[in-house]
Parts: C-alpha cells; structure tokens; sequence
C-alpha cells in the first residue's frame, strides 16, 4: 500500500490549522457499591480524576502526538474550566499553538464522566455547555485568526461539535480561504445540513450522521455506499469518510469508488475520543500529501489503539506504526540486541515478572526445519527464549572460509521473525559461555549430536539450579549438507 515509515517520517514536517468547539473533559473514576439512603441513586467512591482537553482540543493533541505541529483555534468562557484548558495547551502540548478566543457570555464546555473503574463502565455523564453561535465580535476574531494562519500550514481541520464555534460564516471564510491556497480541508461533522461545508476536500460522518444528513436508513454496505455518494456530490468533497465503529470504516471516492476497511479486533475500554483520533490522523497524513486509502488506513488503526485505552486518549507514531505493520516486520528493532546492557534490562524485567529464562546458541545458516525443531523445543521449555547468535568473525573461526553463508543481520532477521524467539543476541567470542554467564538460564538447549557433559555452559548452568536440555535431531539436516549439496550440483 505505501511505506509506512516513509510516511511517518514526513509528519514531524507537517503543520495543520484546527478550528473547533473546545472542552474539558473530566473522567471520576470510583465504584457503586451502595444505593443513598437519601434517593433511589448509586453511590460512587471517588478513587481518582482525570481533567483532558476534550473536543476539537484533543483533534489538537491527536495532531501533536503524532509529532506535526499544530495551530489550534478555540474559544472559552470566563471561567476556571477555560484557564484549565489554557494551562492544559501550553504545558502539555507544547506542538500546539494556541489561540483561545474568550468569551465572558457562555461557559467553557465542560463534560465530567463517572466512570466504574472496576468495569471501565460509564455511569453518567453531566454537560456545561451554551449551545449557540457564538457572537459576531468573537466571530470575526476567530476569522481573521484562521486566515492569517492559513499560508503556515499543510491541512485544515473543522471540528463541529455543534456548539457555536463553528458559524456558517467562519466555515465558508475558511474553506474558501484553503482551496485558493491549495489546502485541503478535512471536516468532522455535526447537524443535518452538510452543506454548509461545501467545497472541502474529506468529510468523516458517523453511521447515525450520515444516514440523519441524507434521510436513508443505512441498513446494508450498499446502503452506506449510496448515502455517502449522496454526501460526496451535496458537499462537493473529493472523499468521504464514514466511521462505523466495530464494522470499520467506509471509504468513498468519485476517482476509485467504495472501499470498505475492517476493524481491528481489539478489547475496547473507552471509545471517547476516538472519533477526534481518526480526524487527527487524516489531517495529518493529507498534510503529508498521502492518498485517501492509506490515510483511511492509518486512522483506523490509530482508532483501534485509543479505543484500547482509557479516557480521551491520543496515539504516538511509534503505536500507529506497531499497529499497522505485521509483527515479523518490527521483530528486528523489537527482538535482535546488539548492546550487552539492553539484554540486562530485558532479563531484569523478566526476572521481576518470574519468568523461566531459556538459552540456546548457534550459526542459523541457512535456516531449516532441524532449527525449527530445536528453537520450538527451546521455547516449550521457557517462558522466554534468548537466542546467542555467532557473529560473522565467530563462524568464519569455528566454520572456516566461505561461511557464513549469509552474513549476521541477516541471520539474526530471520530468528527475529519466528515466533518462538524472544531475543536474539550476538556475541564474538569463539563460544557463548561469557553470554551464558550474563544471561543465567534456566534452561539450556541444544541438539542432540551433543552429550550433556560436552554442552558449553552446562556446569554454570547446573550449579546455579538449572537444566540442560537435549533435542533430537531432523536427520538429513544441517546447514553443511545443505552447502555440499550446493557445491555438489554446480
């Protein structure tokens, strides 16, 4: 599809211009263990709370935690929810660049959430909120700040939440003001008419959205695939965008029709803010100037990550990257160790969760099913299998001119992406007993053409109350049959 890292080394270049409805959302996490004798009511014992910027704020954040940069336009009330997002902005989102407009006629939006810690279950929710455009005064500051910021930036992002930030008039000033700069403009939508965001480039409706904007009922692939047609043509968009949940994600473009793009099967603690995560992430990729289809891709994955943790949460680079690309491509940074003393954490940690530390050693040639075999058994017999690895130097030594066959990268590579193999680890010396030492097995493992007594590391490992463990062989075998028979045919 596109090379991710490719991608994601662009984003720490990009800059985008977010203008939306900003709240404080407060999470009070306790449990109901009782009924007050005052009302009818759940009790909740308050353990802890959280105070996030919520809202077109977090679109902000989710900008920032990606590594772009981010101009943030807003508006708060006079009050002390308004100065906690202004502290909040600048202490934590240092990538965001602020501009809080302040409004003494309406309250900052304000959301607290009462959560069951226990069960990660919302209880209730109450609301602070003025629902209603805000007045032509902060209208027009907001305006001449979102034009005056447009020549810095890649992208811009319209976070409706519907609660007057976002006039008919500032959306027409803004769009319009992008496409004459060649900007895209990404829209997260709210209402029933989608028209007032004419003219920008992706529009993300939700299921109940989308079939509110174009009076249908959604009840089919075909159904949404219509609707979102429908929305394509009324808001003259390249591409839109419907977020559907645990059913994934529906792409639809006028240049390559409907694409459907499956959740990632994940334990959803908290979906808050997941709809903010996938915006943040489109705007960023469109910033890069990526494609629709690897943009839509990328906020999927990103939204199965934030929906994994609690609160408003935000994605890294570094978790969108572990979630889009396939285990066996992370496992060489993840797996192979080149520094001693990144092993000694690796076997501190694992020694603090009391798990059973395995070891075997070996040249891995040319990998086959007689490797297999030994690094299977290896790993039945441990919670967590390291891997001693020969350097070039060490099998040319014990091996002789011509080996190795590939050289140590490689080889380590290969271990890295099978999934019995925890860490791999190369070491220079002519044998592994200095990396024995270090790594104090609990198990040791090697193949069957050794006698026990004959193993490298065996007395270590047996005085400190460990075991030594032989594996028997595949006959026919081994990485020098497999160069004679090389040799032999040419």
């Amino acid at each position: 599809m596109y090379d991710i890292d490719q991608q994601l080394a662009k984003l720490a270049r990009a800059t985008v211009l977010c203008i939306g409805d900003l709240m404080l959302d407060d999470f009070v996490y306790g449990e109901v263990s009782r009924i007050s004798p005052e009302a009818p009511a759940a009790v909740i014992a308050v353990r802890r709370e959280d105070r996030l910027i919520g809202g077109a704020g977090n679109v902000a954040r989710g900008i920032a935690a990606l590594g772009a940069r981010c101009i943030f336009v807003g508006v708060t009330g006079d009050d002390e929810a308004g100065q906690t997002l202004a502290r909040a902005l600048r202490e934590q989102c240092p990538a965001v660049e602020a501009h809080l407009m302040v409004d003494a006629s309406r309250p900052t939006t304000r959301k607290v959430r009462f959560v069951s810690e226990h069960h990660s279950t919302h209880l209730l929710r109450a609301d602070w909120e003025l629902a209603a455009p805000v007045g032509a005064d902060i209208e027009r500051a907001l305006i001449d700040t979102c034009m005056a910021a447009l020549p810095r930036v890649d992208c811009v992002v319209l976070s409706d939440y519907a609660k007057g930030v976002l006039t008919a008039h500032l959306i027409r000033s803004v769009i319009d003001g992008a496409k004459k700069l060649g900007k895209p403009v990404v829209v997260d939508p709210k209402g029933l008419d989608f028209r007032i965001y004419r003219g920008a480039t992706l529009i993300t409706p939700n299921r109940k959205e989308l079939a509110d904007a174009t009076h249908r009922t959604l009840a089919s692939n075909a159904d949404i695939v219509a609707a979102a047609q429908e929305v394509a043509r009324m808001v003259e968009s390249e591409a839109v965008l419907v977020t559907r949940s645990e059913a994934g994600m529906t792409l639809y473009t006028d240049r390559s029709g409907a694409l459907y793009v499956p959740a990632y099967p994940v334990k959803v603690r908290d979906v808050s803010g997941a709809g903010d995560t996938v915006t943040a992430v489109l705007a960023v990729m469109l910033a890069t100037r990526s494609d629709y289809e690897p943009a839509a891709r990328a906020a999927n994955a990103a939204a199965a990550v934030v929906v994994g943790k609690r609160g408003t949460a935000t994605v890294s680079a570094a978790e969108l990257r572990s979630r889009l690309l396939p285990a066996a491509s992370l496992a060489p940074e993840e797996k192979i160790v080149l520094d001693w003393s990144v092993l000694d954490e690796r076997l501190a940690e694992w020694r603090r969760r009391a798990l059973r530390i395995g070891f075997t050693n070996g040249c891995f040639d040319l990998l086959h099913p007689g490797h297999v075999k030994l690094l299977t058994a290896a790993r039945a017999a441990c919670d967590s299998l390291v891997v001693g690895l020969n350097s070039n130097a060490s099998v040319r030594r014990f091996k002789g001119e011509g080996r190795p066959v590939q050289d140590q990268q490689a080889r380590a590579e290969v271990l890295a992406a099978l999934e019995a193999v925890d860490l791999v680890v190369l070491f220079e010396q002519d044998t592994p007993l200095e990396l024995i030492a270090r790594v104090r097995p609990k198990v040791l493992v090697k193949g069957a053409d050794y006698r026990i007594d004959e193993v490298v590391g065996c007395d270590l490992v047996e005085a400190d109350g460990g075991e030594v463990m032989l594996v028997e062989l595949v006959p026919g075998h081994s990485t020098t049959e497999l160069v004679e028979r090389r040799l032999n045919k040419a």
